[in-house]
């Protein structure tokens, strides 16, 4: 995939994120990685006025606040590089403040093995990040330690955030770890659940290993 098909698919990843009520306004943001440069929505502009030439650039390589483009990324830009450059596997990044995740991180509740598909996500649970302002260094470090060998966790008091190896995948996990959130709060309400065992979730991420099909890291 080149670099114009990139922002146009996340444009419009970003209307359907929105159209699908995984996310609302602005608040969420996406980017991809392109050689050696990370595509990334602007700041507070509304999906349906993006043009790919709005997406912005900033390096991977020097860890700089410049950008090519004429707006600025997203106030998040700086969590979305340090996930791209924490993991080799990591091609897209989606972030997002949907109902049901941002619930959870609200209450600062990681999510358990109460459902087999967490292992999707690399481990036993999705933790929750600890709490830093928006657009920070402090928030990109805490993200970082909360992803220790994930693919995804909750911010405390914001949202949460995915990675995968390319825009689709990453997109998917954003879906996939938002239902899940919705199933856990739902199984809190009626006063509890079963989790499934660490040996259990150890059988389930070693047959995750090879299920699905060979994906591009485009």
């Amino acid at each position: 995939m080149n670099e114009l098909e990139k922002r146009k698919l996340i444009i419009k990843l970003c209307l359907e994120m929105n159209a699908s009520g995984l996310n609302q306004g602005t608040s969420g943001n996406i980017s991809a990685m392109h050689e050696r440069d990370m595509l990334i929505t602007p700041t507070g502009v509304p999906y349906e006025d993006l043009e790919s030439a709005h997406i912005a650039k900033c390096s991977l390589v020097y860890d700089s606040a410049e950008w090519e483009g004429p707006m600025k990324p997203s106030s998040e830009w700086h969590f979305h590089r340090a996930i791209l450059k924490s993991n080799p596997a990591f091609g897209a990044v989606v972030h997002t403040h949907s109902t049901f995740a941002t619930i959870l991180s609200i209450a600062r509740k990681p999510i358990p093995s109460c459902h087999y598909m967490i292992a999707a996500f690399g481990g036993n649970d999705v933790r929750c990040a600890e709490y830093a302002t928006f657009g920070t260094p402090e928030l990109s470090d805490n993200i970082i330690k909360a992803m220790k060998d994930r693919s995804a966790c909750l911010l405390a008091n914001h949202g949460m955030v995915v990675a995968g190896p390319n825009l689709e995948k990453a997109m998917w996990a954003a879906v996939e770890l938002e239902t899940l959130a919705k199933q856990y709060y739902h199984a809190l309400l009626i006063g509890g659940m079963h989790l499934l065992p660490n040996t259990e979730m150890d059988r389930v991420l070693e047959k995750f290993q090879t299920y699905g099909q060979p994906q591009s890291s485009d």
